[in-house]
């Protein structure tokens, strides 16, 4: 399965909060999708999406996160607060609409890009008109989850990552050889997780400063205040329509913590991907894209059984 399908896809560098962002740009359509990756990966993990995105009639950006990829790498590690995160995700929105008017802006996120998606798009009034959510939960039910023994084990990294150094010595040891086994170890089916694939994002985290910044992530939001807000029992509802997929082989959060998102999310469609791992968007993207796709037609999301997954992505 090819990830370009022709598309052309460009590499811009975007001016938005005071900060630059390597950003791969595609599709003309009048429609923005704005594609916010997870960790340890960047913006390569969007590579079977974003042709199918601008063949859908959207204008794609997919940015490397603050931080990561060649995207401007602030110092400290305050800078990396979720108020910083939301307000790149409201600054490139805007950077994008002042290059065009679009009838509609699409955030999509994965990981920590999906827990940055469910906090800007609480934001009142939302600066976006759909949300997609993949393989994190709404931050009250992951604050809830974390109340229970089983996601506690499963989230033990957590807190092995608010240590000084050891962390970074650990991923960036042999070339960052955990960066490539956090995809390989956890994954059902490594048919898209090439040699070549993970050598992508071990080389991006083997970078001067590159593991910092990504570590930050977790050590700027620990105790942040705007975390603490949006993953409230009281956090604001969120109005506009959300798809949240759901691979339900993740190796690091339950299943379990998606019941309840209706709680929060007035127009919510759930879909599940049994047999697929957290790494949801690359390891099923027929799937993953027929969902999308549905979505933003406006028309049934179809389940997981009933896609095709013998079709090019």
């Amino acid at each position: 399965m090819s990830p370009d399908r022709q598309t052309r896809v460009q590499t811009r560098f975007i001016e938005a909060n005071g900060l630059r962002f390597e950003t791969d740009v595609a599709g003309e359509g009048d429609r923005f999708a704005l594609l916010l990756h997870g960790f340890p990966e960047n913006k390569y993990s969007w590579r079977f999406q974003i042709p199918m995105l601008a063949e859908a009639g959207c204008t794609v950006w997919a940015p490397n996160l603050r931080g990561y990829g060649r995207s401007s790498r602030p110092p400290a590690r305050s800078a990396y607060g979720l108020e910083h995160l939301t307000a790149d995700v409201v600054a490139l929105l805007a950077a994008a609409g002042r290059e065009r008017p679009y009838r509609e802006r699409i955030l999509i996120g994965h990981d920590w890009g999906a827990a940055i998606a469910w906090a800007a798009a609480m934001e009142k009034p939302a600066p976006i008109d759909r949300l997609v959510i993949l393989n994190v939960p709404h931050p009250a039910l992951m604050r809830r989850g974390l109340g229970t023994a089983r996601q506690l084990l499963k989230s033990w990294y957590i807190g092995f990552f608010q240590l000084p150094l050891l962390p970074e010595l650990a991923l960036g040891a042999r070339g960052a050889d955990a960066v490539g086994r956090a995809f390989a170890d956890t994954v059902r089916d490594r048919r898209n997780f090439t040699d070549a694939d993970l050598a992508v994002y071990r080389a991006a985290a083997a970078a001067p400063g590159a593991l910092t910044a990504m570590l930050n992530y977790y050590r700027a939001n620990i105790a942040n205040p705007l975390m603490r807000a949006v993953s409230s029992e009281s956090a604001p509802r969120i109005e506009i329509p959300t798809l949240v997929i759901w691979g339900e082989a993740d190796h690091a959060l339950g299943k379990e913590l998606t019941v309840g998102t209706d709680r929060f999310v007035t127009d919510l469609t759930l879909r599940r991907l049994p047999g697929v791992s957290h790494w949801v968007q690359q390891e099923a993207p027929e799937m993953v894209n027929a969902m999308l796709a549905a979505f933003l037609a406006g028309d049934p999301v179809p389940d997981a059984s009933t896609v095709r997954t013998d079709i090019e992505a």
